[in-house]
C-alpha cells in the first residue's frame, strides 16, 4: 500500500485482503484472534462497520471513489459500531496504531496495491 501526500509517496508493507462479497464483507474481522500488523482488510462497498465479536481493537479508514481519505477512525475498540460516512465508498481496516505510525491523514490519496 502507497499513501500519497501531494507529492510524496509513504509505502506500507502491508498485505490487503479483499472484502468484496456480501458474506466477506459482512463477516469482515469477526471472530478473528488478531490482525497481523503486517494485514489490512479492504471492504468494498462499504461506508460504516460494526466492531460486533471483535477481540481487538483496529484502526479504520473510509476512503472515497477514487481512494482518497474522507474520514479516520483510530483505536476503534470492540462491541462499538461507526455510523456511516456518507462521502465514503471503502473502508480499510488496519492494525490499530497504523493511522498515527504513518501519519496517515485525510485527504492523502491511497495506492492499494
Amino acid at each position: 500500500m502507497v499513501v500519497d501526500k501531494d507529492g510524496y509517496q509513504i509505502h506500507i508493507p502491508i498485505r490487503l485482503e479483499k472484502a468484496d462479497r456480501f458474506v466477506s464483507r459482512f463477516l469482515g474481522l469477526m471472530f478473528r484472534k488478531e490482525l497481523p500488523e503486517n494485514q489490512a482488510l479492504w471492504l468494498v462497498p462499504c461506508n460504516s462497520i460494526h466492531m460486533f465479536f471483535m477481540k481487538f481493537s483496529i484502526d479504520v479508514i473510509f476512503l472515497d471513489q477514487m481512494n482518497r481519505i474522507v474520514k479516520l477512525a483510530k483505536h476503534v475498540q470492540p462491541w462499538s459500531v461507526l455510523s456511516p460516512v456518507r462521502s465514503a465508498y471503502s473502508v480499510l481496516e488496519l492494525p490499530a496504531g497504523t493511522i498515527e505510525r504513518y501519519g496517515i491523514e485525510p485527504g492523502d490519496k491511497l495506492v492499494l496495491l
